[in-house]
């Protein structure tokens, strides 16, 4: 019953992989830069290991709008949130996990007859705005910084272009890190309060409880960018405007400076040290901010090289998503409790807040134990496959390259 009923969140992950690596490495790909399959893979070792080591991060906002308190509404959220990724996905726009798990948060207050903390709301909507600003306010200085060194540095281009690509994997992968380790909240948030696991030992390492379900998370959302994510990669990389190597790199690096700005609260205190209102930390659309560094270099370099009509389509995902995704929750989770008869949660009062809670048994604990192990040594064998194949490669391609100079001499 425990593994059903994390399959919403599960798949959860696997839309959020599908669309949210455009952020990390679409640009990459979308310049032709890095070919998809190696871009994949990268994000995807990353994803993991920023969902396991860094994956408890504060989903307090979230949980300001909306306490889910039943496992079975968590379940229907986690899956009405799924659902609207993936239809959006579907049509190739990228669209942000964080607005569909807020849809699916209201959808449930709707519902169950909970306020919404319209403080908080209120503040997760104006970033949706201010993400993109913030983003083509970065890009567009740190592009023009880079092509300004570019011309007076006098480095080959061929040299140039291998240094674009090296910082393009080195910065991708830190992205993808950062994805796992800030997103994973979104995939396996709402079932934390209502799993105890076991703590596993595996020898080297020991999972908690909120561990074991990061890493499935995490694969998750691996699972998601290998086999669905090339579509959203060439939307948001191409599409909307040409990229060169440089606009490539900068966009990347101005969403990894805004993410930073709306989660420091050292910097959202010396604000108010200087009479300024403070930074909102409130977690920011990777996919909204990826898309106005975008924005901000097509309109430096002029606004004819900007694809409106794929820009269009974009603004309407976003309008689309929470409002979809709170929908598909409130009839979710009336089909749940009325048909199937599972109970999703009720009002939550401060005197009395049920919450039910599955503790994860000795049989379960150990099925998740093996579980767990035989996917860790999957993708061990599946990484050390790939690694002999690259080197394989490369020995070819020198092996060809030194035929060729010698058959020109």
């Amino acid at each position: 019953m425990i593994l059903f009923f994390l399959m919403s969140g599960l798949f959860l992950g696997w839309s959020l992989g599908a669309n949210d690596a455009s952020n990390v490495f679409g640009s990459a790909v979308g310049s032709k830069m890095i070919s998809f399959r190696k871009a994949a893979i990268i994000a995807s070792v990353f994803v993991i290991l920023g969902a396991v080591i860094q994956g408890a991060g504060t989903s307090k906002t979230l949980g300001k709008l909306g306490a889910v308190n039943a496992l079975g509404g968590s379940f229907t959220v986690a899956l009405a949130a799924a659902i609207t990724v993936y239809m959006m996905t579907k049509f190739s726009l990228p669209v942000s996990t964080t607005q569909s798990i807020v849809g699916a948060i209201i959808g449930w207050n709707l519902f169950t007859g909970n306020p919404t903390d319209t403080s908080t709301l209120s503040k997760i909507v104006v970033t949706w705005v201010t993400g993109p600003v913030l983003g083509a306010l970065f890009a567009v200085p740190l592009y023009i910084l880079v092509s300004r060194f570019k011309k007076r540095a006098g480095i080959h281009m061929i040299l140039f272009e291998s240094y674009i690509k090296t910082s393009l994997i080195i910065v991708g992968a830190f992205a993808a890190y950062s994805l796992g380790a800030n997103n994973i909240a979104n995939v396996m948030g709402v079932f934390i309060p209502a799993f105890n696991l076991e703590e596993m030992n595996l020898g080297l390492f020991r999972l908690s409880s909120s561990q074991q379900l990061f890493l499935l998370g995490g694969l998750a959302i691996a699972t998601g960018i290998i086999t669905y994510s090339k579509k959203v990669m060439e939307t948001v990389g191409s599409n909307i405007v040409n990229l060169t190597a440089e606009a490539a790199l900068v966009t990347v690096l101005a969403e990894s400076l805004v993410l930073f700005v709306f989660s420091s609260t050292a910097l959202s205190n010396l604000l108010i040290k200087v009479g300024l209102p403070p930074i909102p930390m409130v977690p920011v659309s990777s996919s909204q901010v990826i898309v106005g560094c975008v924005i901000g270099i097509g309109l430096y370099k002029g606004a004819r090289n900007i694809n409106f009509r794929i820009l269009g389509e974009i603004a309407v995902g976003w309008i689309a998503t929470p409002v979809l995704a709170g929908l598909m929750s409130f009839f979710s989770l009336f089909i749940v409790r009325n048909i199937f008869n599972i109970y999703v949660g009720g009002k939550i009062s401060p005197q009395s807040e049920t919450l039910q809670v599955m503790t994860g048994t000795g049989d379960i604990s150990q099925v998740m134990k093996y579980v767990i192990l035989v996917i860790i040594i999957t993708v061990v064998i599946a990484t050390v496959y790939y690694y002999m194949l690259e080197r394989k490669k490369s020995r070819e391609f020198r092996k060809s390259e030194e035929r060729f100079w010698k058959y020109i001499k």
